[in-house]
């Protein structure tokens, strides 16, 4: 039986080893960088309801939590994703307003 510790260390190195992956093409930025944008992490979260602005700042938490993964596996994939999101929204601005 694999020591708990073990376990642990085993797992997060998958994690990270999946996340590398994901990042490393087009579609897998796309994916993360939707997830990050409907997780509000890149907004303010505020609201004048309290329970609606704890809520919300819930999400961006598990959003930054994933954007920390990103930039501790591969930071120059994130710069990519960003560079590649700001091109699609200059050639599709209506896209962009949706948001």
């Amino acid at each position: 039986m694999e020591p708990e510790d073990a376990k642990l260390k085993r797992r997060e190195q998958e994690d990270a080893d999946d996340l590398r992956w994901l990042l490393s093409g087009p579609r897998g930025r796309r994916i993360v960088h939707r997830d990050l944008e409907e997780a509000g992490v890149f907004r303010s979260v505020f609201n004048t309801n309290a329970m609606a602005m704890a809520f919300a700042e819930g999400r961006r938490n598990a959003g930054l939590q994933k954007l920390a993964r990103v930039m501790a596996s591969n930071p120059s994939a994130y710069a990519l994703m960003l560079k590649e999101n700001h091109e699609d929204e200059r050639r599709n601005p209506a896209d962009a307003d949706a948001d």
